[in-house]
């Protein structure tokens, strides 16, 4: 079982910086890749950044390349979002998700993913 908790979110101006925070724990953490989605009020959901825990893979959907950035500290079962030159349509509701290496078949499919966070609130002003 894996339990996962983000956190980080706030309000920040346009042009401004977060870092969200997605704390891993259970068993079948290190068995786990990691993505980060966002969902907007009124949109579907959608993937953000992945990174794979077995090689550091990472991916970026094309609307935050170059502006976020995904890392891991796999000794504290932390995996970080670091949001940089933020816009007001990054606003949305943040959620790390946890999949297991060998089920990985398209990191931008959420129903792939065994486990949620509960969400943490982005909201950018202009």
């Amino acid at each position: 079982d894996v339990q996962l908790q983000a956190s980080g979110g706030g309000l920040v101006q346009a042009g401004g910086s977060l870092r969200l925070s997605c704390v891993g724990s259970g068993s079948a953490f290190d068995d786990c890749d990691i993505g980060w989605f966002r969902q907007a009020p009124g949109k579907d959901r959608e993937g953000v950044s992945f990174i794979s825990s077995r090689d550091g893979t990472t991916y970026y959907a094309e609307s935050v390349k170059g502006r976020f950035t995904i890392s891991s500290d796999s000794a504290e079962k932390t995996v970080y979002l670091q949001m940089n030159s933020l816009k007001p349509e990054d606003t949305a509701v943040y959620y790390c998700a946890a999949v297991y290496h060998e089920y990985v078949r398209d990191w931008l499919l959420d129903y792939e993913y065994d486990y949620w966070g509960q969400g943490t609130q982005v909201t950018v002003s202009s």
